[in-house]
């Protein structure tokens, strides 16, 4: 049955589909791009397929393949998916061939950028799969490398910065700092994995699990008789997860590659990196850090929270200071991203206890706001590509009454701006409300401090606006054809329609991971 290969089918379509691009002959650019486009609908419609098999009343992973992959160390290939994972299957399979159509006016090296693309897509789509932490990991860095050719390569050609008395390209600066600091967020990760390793005899995450949390005798280190009490192994082992999650969310003071890299990466890679790349540090901190560190989770929760609300407020404050329309949306993913978080350190505290059908609530709506998240901040930076195609510019003092010259670009703006503002009707209030209601019983003084972010997400949302659609119109750009195309429109129509559907009826998708949040927060 296709059941039993359904997740390797889903992990490996796109890397293969990369290997034949780079078989095509390069002079083919058609035959290139819709073979791209073509090979990223595979994976979507086997997500689809996913999804409508997947029961969300069944406990525990679905679809699971397990097979041998390097005994020795107890590592195996092994995937499976509950409802958090395939909500984010779906995301990831979704915004690929969107991010891929709206890169058709890529010029330059095309076969190599559709291939990087696929890489990346399996990279992404590996980490929400995996259920082995040795592969986790594997696919944890595999998506760095395509991400940091996409933006050195292919990202923004205007632009210099000064380094070490240096002047070099804003986009090698964006791509190198993207690099680095992820990278360095890793190394913990690597280490913390290999402990976890030595001691539960196997990387299988369902198992380590298990193990893990149960573990309370001291350990020898390297064989010698030094014991050392494993609530300050597992207190460094958490902190080595925390940080590398952090940084990839980001959250703040760790999100300092996040607006470089948004500004200077392509339109495509844009949609991608806050879409879904965003969103692996908010899957590390649901599937791995709350089931093996319970008891450090519930201890340093608070401080997650505060690092959450700092994100909220000063992602708003840098947003609104922007004038940099790209800049905006990207401080803007800081600000949404910190409601996630919230949500996250609200099931830190609470998970097991008396609290926790408030967690459930918290959990529910970060796993939402992923997911929303993901269509508004594609959606908006697919729009900002669209204007800055036609002025070649990003300031948003520069443009000028472009709703007369583009009257259905502008509303398509203000839908999707909507969305990402949070307005009732739409995605991102659902998500946002279930955030606040589950965390205000268990963080009120967080909570009540991340309404001024709500506050200031509305005022920055309005300057976008009207810097970009309102005001006097700038004659120069009077003859030049403004308007959204057709290709354009139908990579945003899906987003557009999701973002409606999950406003007026979140039920569709919250109904496929409530049972796994209360199982996991114990609600």
């Amino acid at each position: 049955m296709i059941e039993d290969y359904l997740l390797t089918l889903i992990l490996f379509t796109p890397i293969l589909g990369g290997l034949i691009i780079l078989l095509l002959p390069k002079d083919r650019v058609p035959l290139i791009r819709w073979f791209a486009l073509l090979g990223s609908l595979v994976p979507l419609a086997l997500a689809i397929t996913m999804w409508r098999a997947y029961d969300p009343g069944q406990p525990g992973f679905q679809f699971q393949v397990q097979l041998d992959w390097y005994p020795p160390i107890g590592a195996s290939f092994h995937l499976g998916v509950d409802g958090i994972s395939v909500v984010l299957v779906l995301l990831a399979t979704l915004l690929t061939p969107i991010s891929i159509l709206i890169s058709w006016n890529i010029k330059d090296r095309i076969r190599t950028y559709m291939a990087l693309f696929l890489m990346l897509e399996t990279g992404m789509l590996g980490v929400f799969l995996t259920l082995d932490l040795m592969l986790f990991f594997l696919f944890w860095e595999l998506g760095l490398v395509p991400m940091y050719f996409l933006i050195n390569q292919w990202g923004s050609e205007k632009g210099t910065r000064t380094v070490a008395g240096r002047e070099i390209s804003a986009r090698n600066y964006a791509s190198i700092k993207f690099l680095i600091l992820t990278m360095a967020g890793s190394l913990g990760l690597l280490l913390a994995i290999s402990l976890i390793g030595v001691v539960g005899d196997t990387f299988d995450i369902v198992e380590i699990t298990r193990k893990w949390s149960a573990l309370d005798q001291p350990l020898t280190v390297l064989g010698l008789p030094i014991n050392v009490p494993i609530r300050t192994v597992k207190s460094v082992a958490f902190w080595a997860f925390v940080v590398a999650f952090a940084v990839k969310v980001p959250i703040w003071p760790f999100h300092t590659w996040l607006p470089d890299a948004h500004t200077e990466a392509p339109t495509g890679g844009s949609m991608i990196l806050a879409g879904v790349l965003l969103k692996l540090g908010g899957y590390g901190f649901l599937r791995l850090v709350l089931p093996l560190y319970p008891a450090e989770a519930k201890d340093f929760a608070w401080v997650l929270a505060l690092l959450a609300t700092t994100s909220i407020v000063l992602g708003a404050f840098a947003a609104w200071g922007q004038t940099d329309f790209k800049r905006l949306v990207a401080y803007s993913s800081v600000n949404h991203m910190g409601f996630v978080v919230l949500g996250i350190a609200a099931a830190f505290f609470a998970a097991g206890t008396l609290a926790a059908d408030d967690a459930v609530f918290a959990v529910n709506g970060a796993v939402l706001q992923m997911f929303n998240h993901g269509l508004s901040a594609a959606g908006m930076f697919l729009l900002v590509g669209v204007i800055y195609d036609r002025t070649r510019t990003r300031d948003l003092a520069a443009y000028g009454g472009l709703f007369q010259l583009a009257p259905v670009f502008g509303g398509i703006l203000i839908f999707t701006s909507m969305s990402s503002l949070g307005l009732p009707g739409l995605n991102g209030f659902v998500s946002e409300f279930l955030v606040v209601r589950g965390a205000w019983p268990i963080y009120t003084f967080f909570t009540v401090l991340s309404m001024l972010g709500l506050l200031i997400t509305g005022i920055y949302i309005l300057k976008g606006i009207r810097g970009a659609l309102h005001g006097p119109l700038n004659e120069k750009y009077a003859d030049i054809p403004m308007e959204i195309n057709r290709r354009e429109v139908i990579a945003i129509a899906p987003l557009m329609v999701l973002m409606l559907l999950i406003g007026v009826w979140p039920s569709w998708i919250v109904e496929v991971f409530n049972e796994t949040v209360m199982s996991l927060v114990g609600g």
